[in-house]
């Protein structure tokens, strides 16, 4: 090689390393000069980050501020799937280690059972994770907010976790209050409980005004819980925190504390409605009915002081998200997790005979001392066929007599009332529409509007909704099923209450209310009790009381509710046994049974109601059951449990 040659190899190569050089110099410009200060804020925001900080959930007291629920903090498992490893050999490891500690597959193996999903969230059926593959790719729905995948873990299991967190990128395990309740099963129906936020539900709780929700937050899904949870959720704080290489946080840099929620105080008295609970489910097991309901209110001022529904649930299932301990409930045949005292719809039998007795004496039909005949049997000649409608009293073979309203709502006579309702001979009646607009007057056919969701409106059918749903014309006869409370006729066991308590306060029917109080962190009342009137009966004062002595002497000695009688206090009320079902081969049908009144009478100052689905006669079943809640309630001594039929 000539000199030349080598002189122009070493210039190439000294060009080369220039232009490498110069290559360099401008890759660093770039770099520091041209976007350094968008790697820099990158680098911050890796080092650096904003977290949000749970608000405090308001809590739940009894009228007396008995604690009924209380946030405990239990430590969570979540996943972030941004922060996943993206190889699957890389991630595997991860789920494998948290499987062994947290007890869940890494994949699904077989098909879930199909459950019935009556009553529980739609994310607590087979469409929820149950695997960590489904939960990671649920994650991947939104890669950056953390994903819970375990709650309620146990603290030794948290502490293993916490120290491989540096080996398992992408996971985290915080603190996080779950709701305890306190006394599970007697609240549930009321108090409800939280679920994670139905997807379905997810644009409309980020769309509200100052909303801090995330799409894998908890919020109330039944009960107050539910329809009380702009209350009880509070305001997220936030804090600037810097972390190190593997996500933990390191220092706080600054600090903007949360607004805890409000808190409830309700009507219900707990200790009230723990003994209510416990003579219902002695009433109902000796009678062996499939169901009960047992409601005691104000009348006053509609305050619901007692509400069960048998059978019930424990809610705490849902709070600790045990989908294992809670899929019994779903298949559960009795619905445990169903409210029967504001969902359930049942004829009323008998307790319905103070809508058209209200309504003959207000109408001028009847006066206190009009009577009807009653034999036992009232026979109906409709276009030359007989029909026949009978009494109770007639399985005695005996009739009433002539019988006045007072004496009918005591002896509880159907003739009478088939005669005030659906008119007989040269008398009227009130008819269909009468009877209508008296039981909608009443409150009946549509929802009282107390603070629990999922209300049931009853059913006070019309000539047209018959016509609508059966093809078929309203006869005289179906107007003598429903004035005693049969034939189409569905109400509520709070409807018939609420409607008890206007003929009890003399004419008010007010808006049956479970939250008394709403109070501040602090125990400051935000938001006092407040009695709302719905409307005044148009029945007039002196025709309720002549209503209030037939209840006063249906409970007294001679009446059907002699059971329900206090020597101590003085009690008015009504017995129901409403036939439901198809009849036996003696034509008998099975009878829900029903009591409801108050006391003291000649000054109301409680109220209670009593059902029993398929629980036979309201006067042996449900009347002894409602004279122990007033016993207790007066600070009587109760009656001794009924022995129960093996």
């Amino acid at each position: 090689m000539s000199q030349w040659e080598q002189r122009i190899r070493l210039i190439l190569v000294r060009l080369a390393m220039l232009a490498a050089f110069g290559a360099l110099v401008a890759q660093l410009w770039q770099l520091q000069i041209v976007r350094g200060q968008e790697f820099q804020q990158q680098a911050d925001g890796q080092r650096f980050r904003i977290e949000s900080v749970d608000a405090p959930r308001g809590v739940f007291y009894d009228r007396n501020h008995q604690l009924l629920v209380q946030n405990t903090p239990r430590f969570v498992v979540s996943v972030t799937a941004s922060r996943l490893p993206a190889k699957e050999v890389d991630r595997r490891p991860i789920l494998n280690r948290l499987s062994s500690l947290l007890g869940i597959p890494v994949a699904q193996q077989s098909s879930p059972p199909v459950a019935s999903t009556a009553g529980a969230p739609s994310s607590a059926t087979t469409d929820a994770p149950v695997d960590l593959e489904s939960m990671v790719k649920e994650a991947e729905k939104r890669p950056f907010d953390a994903y819970p995948i375990a709650s309620n873990i146990d603290r030794q299991v948290a502490l293993i976790l916490l120290e491989e967190l540096p080996q398992m990128p992408g996971i985290s395990v915080d603190i996080q209050p779950t709701r305890t309740y306190l006394d599970g099963p007697l609240f549930s129906q009321i108090i409800g409980y939280m679920w994670r936020m139905p997807a379905e539900q997810v644009n409309q709780y980020l769309s509200l005004p100052n909303s801090d929700y995330t799409p894998n937050d908890m919020v109330g899904y039944a009960g107050l819980e539910r329809t009380m949870e702009s209350q009880l959720h509070g305001q997220r704080g936030r804090k600037h925190v810097e972390v190190d290489a593997y996500g933990r946080e390191v220092a706080t840099l600054a600090y903007e504390p949360p607004q805890p929620g409000h808190s409830l105080v309700l009507t219900i008295d707990r200790d009230l409605q723990a003994r209510t609970a416990e003579f219902l489910q002695q009433g109902m097991e000796a009678a062996k009915g499939k169901s009960a309901v047992a409601i005691v209110m104000a009348p006053q001022t509609g305050e619901v002081l007692a509400m069960v529904s048998l059978p019930t649930y424990d809610n705490n299932l849902f709070a600790q998200g045990n989908s294992q301990a809670y899929a019994p409930l779903l298949t559960d045949p009795t619905q445990p997790m169903f409210n029967r005292a504001i969902a359930g719809q049942y004829p009323p039998g008998s307790i319905f005979k103070i809508i058209p007795a209200s309504g003959g004496l207000q109408d001028k039909l009847i006066n206190k001392d009009t009577t009807f005949y009653c034999g036992g049997t009232m026979q109906v000649n409709s276009m030359g066929t007989i029909w026949n409608f009978y009494c109770w009293i007639r399985k005695l073979g005996v009739g009433h007599g002539n019988i006045n309203v007072e004496q009918a709502l005591a002896q509880s006579c159907d003739i009478f009332f088939y005669k005030l309702g659906g008119g007989y001979e040269d008398f009227p009646g009130l008819g269909l529409d009468e009877i209508d607009r008296y039981a909608q007057m009443f409150g009946l056919g549509s929802p009282t509007g107390i603070e629990l969701p999922g209300e049931a409106p009853g059913l006070v059918p019309t000539s047209q909704w018959k016509r609508l749903n059966y093809e078929e014309s309203w006869t005289t006869g179906d107007t003598y099923n429903m004035s005693i409370g049969q034939g189409f006729v569905l109400t509520t066991p709070l409807q018939m209450l609420n409607a008890y308590c206007a003929v009890a306060n003399g004419g008010t029917l007010y808006r049956p209310q479970i939250v008394r109080e709403i109070v501040d962190a602090d125990g400051n009342v935000v938001q006092p009790f407040q009695p709302k009137i719905i409307r005044k009966l148009d029945v007039s004062p002196d025709d309720l009381k002549i209503v209030q002595q037939g209840l006063r002497d249906a409970v007294a000695p001679g009446g059907t509710a002699p059971l329900a009688n206090l020597p101590e206090v003085p009690v008015a009320g009504k017995t129901g046994s409403a036939e439901f079902g198809p009849a036996d081969a003696h034509g008998n049908r099975a009878t829900h049974a029903w009591f409801v009144g108050y006391a003291p009478a000649d000054k109301p100052e409680v109220a209670v109601i009593v059902f029993v689905e398929g629980g036979g006669e309201g006067s042996s079943t449900a009347a002894p059951i409602a004279a122990n809640i007033l016993r207790y309630y007066f600070g009587l001594p109760v009656n001794e449990a009924p022995a129960t039929t093996p």
